[in-house]
């Protein structure tokens, strides 16, 4: 649905972005992710035919945002940061206006403003003045004006600023509800915000890609593999070496204790993860399943165990913490 190759853009000497590539599929939930000033701003507003690039390629839909902006934004329902509401309006009279200026067809403007109240929760408040909602519902509003021409794509920035924990979660909620039938791009630097919503996680920092995928495929990468800490009662620490040779070809970087009781502690480290809780090792996989099956086969119990990865916060941190200096202002918007 939206691809990307080589995009650039920038203001006078600052590059707000550069050489940026990336894909998203239909139906998927896309983290962007980035500290204030990393240029996910800048990005979404080139996708949505706001701004021009300096270099690159974005298609949407299959069409060029250089050559045909109109035709982009009528498959993009847009989100900013600070919601484009007239608080002077009831929210039947805005999505009256959206649905005008969209060019929705007079005999199919109540339809489609009907479906929009219900898909963002605003039917009992449709005769309400905007100025006097709360925030989450003003953003619902907002929620509302994007997806009033039902496009299949979405871009949101930063949805949920500035509102309490509640409206935090009824926003997620819809914003999950909305990714099983639309394509959303989602930008946010709230690490909370990309674990609870996303399907795949996009970092930019300083106008560049850091990483891409599903966290934790990035963790592996990150990590090289996967550690693996178990508490395990039948055999002693000395021993334990030998039989975890038996399963694949032997993890690496293996630690053992003997504890109270009988038990041992056990850490050992798999390299290579390439796909993430199934790391193949001679034919073999070190996911959980084979690790408990070794453990009946060499007639051990296993009382605890943990697969420990990289956390998102870990990784946002690790790729962004030594790169810094903003790349934006008001001539160049995150």
């Amino acid at each position: 649905m939206i691809e990307v190759y080589g995009l650039s853009k920038h203001y006078g000497q600052v590059k707000a972005v550069n050489d940026v590539s990336f894909t998203v599929g239909k139906d998927q939930v896309l983290g962007f992710l980035g500290p204030n000033g990393a240029g996910k701003t800048t990005v979404m507003k080139v996708l949505t035919g706001y701004h021009f690039p300096t270099g690159g390629t974005a298609l949407v839909d299959g069409i060029s945002v250089q050559d045909f902006p109109v035709e982009v934004k009528k498959r993009i329902g847009y989100l900013p940061e600070s919601v484009p509401l007239y608080g002077d309006l009831t929210v039947d009279e805005y999505l009256s206006f959206i649905a005008a200026a969209r060019l929705i067809p007079a005999d199919k403007r109540k339809r489609a403003i009907d479906a929009c109240l219900d898909s963002c929760g605003l039917r009992p408040y449709r005769s309400r003045k905007i100025e006097t909602l709360s925030k989450g519902y003003k953003q619902r509003a907002g929620l509302a004006q994007a997806i009033i021409h039902d496009p299949p794509i979405l871009i949101l920035d930063e949805p949920t600023t500035g509102l309490d924990p509640n409206q935090i979660i009824e926003i997620r909620s819809l914003i999950r509800e909305l990714g099983k039938r639309k394509t959303v791009i989602l930008s946010t630097h709230i690490l909370q915000e990309v674990a609870a919503v996303c399907s795949q996680v996009l970092i930019i920092n300083e106008g560049r890609i850091a990483a891409q995928g599903r966290p934790e495929e990035i963790a592996g990468a990150m990590r090289g593999g996967d550690t693996w800490e178990l508490v395990l009662k039948g055999a002693a620490a000395s021993s334990i070496g030998e039989k975890l040779t038996r399963l694949g070809k032997g993890p690496a970087s293996v630690t053992a204790e003997d504890l109270n009781d009988g038990m041992v502690s056990l850490s050992f480290f798999v390299p290579g993860a390439e796909i993430p809780g199934r790391e193949e090792a001679g034919g073999e996989y070190f996911d959980g399943e084979a690790i408990f099956d070794w453990a009946v086969a060499e007639k051990l119990k296993i009382l605890k165990m943990n697969r420990k990865t990289l956390s998102l916060e870990d990784i946002f941190v690790q790729l962004t913490k030594e790169e810094g200096g903003p790349a934006d202002s008001e001539g160049a918007p995150a």
